[in-house]
């Protein structure tokens, strides 16, 4: 086995602990697909990610990324949390304020330059129409009443979403989550609007998550999708605030905010929790 340094880190919530958490090996160059997927089963987190030196010469690092049962080729929280961990061991950004990160959709740029918040490009996004069957059984297993739902459709960004979109956060909130489990239903989104007055502008919900979990706590890639579905849909006009993990007791807070008509950034925070180093 080999010493590698190893740090872990929660991401998007202002209060550490009630984000998203996340395992980065720095220094994984050398490492098998089977060590990093080994490794990645062991820390039994959503993600696990792995810094490598890049192959893009515009990329300032490479990673992989691991659930406790496959790779993908992009993640929300495993990009800030790994842009976040390379620049705490020294990564100097080859342009001021913007990282690029090369991984399996292509090069990610992450704006670093309003710590501790940062912020990423979210990457495109295919838009279809979902499949009636699809949508007909995910409504039916989770009790969704068809005069709730406003649209729905299914994006891919990396990984695929079964998005709904609800009438009222609070249909949003009272679904459960235990009904649908990973590999029988493909990862569900759902996004409904918060009423006037209440400090996020949108609930969303991932469930049936890939990493065996009924629910994850808050989902990048997620509401990447739903930032880029929403362009597409000539609706997304101003920055919101989104609320990710409130049914299971996570205080998750996403940003998106547009740039022109086909760009959305993607942000929140990320606090360093755990540094070593670990043998694999």
């Amino acid at each position: 086995m080999n010493i590698r340094r190893f740090i872990q880190c929660d991401v998007f919530s202002p209060i550490p602990y009630q984000g998203n958490g996340l395992a980065v090996v720095v220094d994984a160059d050398g490492l098998t697909a089977e060590q990093m997927q080994r490794f990645a089963a062991w820390t039994n987190l959503a993600e696990t990610t792995f810094l490598l030196t890049p192959t893009d010469p515009s990329a300032d690092y490479r990673v992989r990324i691991f659930t406790p049962s496959r790779e993908m080729l992009f993640a929300g929280h495993p990009t800030l949390g790994t842009c976040a961990s390379w620049l705490h061991c020294g990564g100097i950004p080859k342009t001021k304020g913007l990282v690029r990160q090369e991984c399996g959709v292509g090069i990610v740029e992450v704006d670093v330059s309003r710590q501790p918040t940062l912020s990423f490009a979210a990457p495109p996004t295919t838009i279809k129409e979902m499949d009636p069957a699809h949508r007909s059984e995910i409504m039916r297993v989770l009790d969704i009443p068809p005069e709730s739902v406003i649209h729905t459709a299914e994006l891919c960004n990396g990984p695929v979403w079964q998005l709904f979109e609800l009438k009222h956060a609070d249909q949003v909130l009272a679904l459960d989550s235990s009904r649908v489990r990973w590999p029988q239903f493909k990862s569900i989104g759902l996004i409904a609007p918060h009423t006037s007055g209440h400090e996020c502008d949108y609930e969303v919900r991932m469930l049936a998550p890939s990493s065996g979990m009924s629910e994850d706590p808050i989902t990048g890639s997620l509401n990447a999708a739903i930032a880029k579905w929403l362009l597409a849909q000539n609706r997304l006009k101003q920055p919101y605030l989104v609320a990710q993990g409130t049914s299971i007791g996570r205080t998750g807070r996403v940003m998106v905010t547009p740039e022109g008509s086909e760009t959305a950034w993607i942000g929140g925070q990320v606090h360093i929790l755990i540094e070593g180093k670990v043998s694999i």
